[in-house]
């Protein structure tokens, strides 16, 4: 990935740049994920973030997309946003840790409305655990679609 390290649009949310060699990691592990269709590091809506879209059979024909939206910082904060459009309105979930005046540096948007503030939360310290956590509660999300 290209070292970009231009401190201004880098530094929305958390106050440290965006680790863009820890998303080109994300990216690479994600990439090669068949709940994925496309992971896209840089789109040009939001240089700064990656960009996961799921796989539509994962999900029942009443949600029409699903993606995973993912930030890091440099000093290991994140965001990690999940989002699906529905024929009647939309689902969104957030995993952040940031510094906050409404939440405790780690907390959770939970769906189906992502409010602020959020409840606070304990994410682990490994990136690859909050990713993993956060992949988990999607899982399970989308396997409660197809339960009777």
């Amino acid at each position: 990935m290209t070292d970009r390290r231009d401190d201004d649009a880098s530094t929305f949310g958390s106050g440290a740049p965006i680790d863009f060699d820890r998303l080109e990691i994300v990216r690479e592990r994600l990439a090669t994920d068949d709940r994925f269709t496309r992971v896209e590091a840089d789109p040009t809506f939001a240089p700064e973030r990656l960009l996961c879209e799921y796989d539509s059979r994962l999900y029942p024909g009443s949600v029409q997309a699903a993606r995973l939206d993912v930030v890091w910082y440099e000093n290991g904060d994140f965001s990690i946003h999940y989002h699906e459009d529905h024929e009647t309105g939309e689902y969104d979930h957030r995993w952040d840790r940031h510094p906050s005046d409404h939440n405790a540096r780690d907390h959770v948007h939970p769906g189906p409305d992502a409010p602020t503030p959020g409840e606070n939360a304990s994410h682990p310290e490994d990136w690859r655990d909050v990713l993993s956590t956060a992949l988990a509660e999607i899982d399970d999300r989308q396997r409660a679609f197809w339960e009777p």
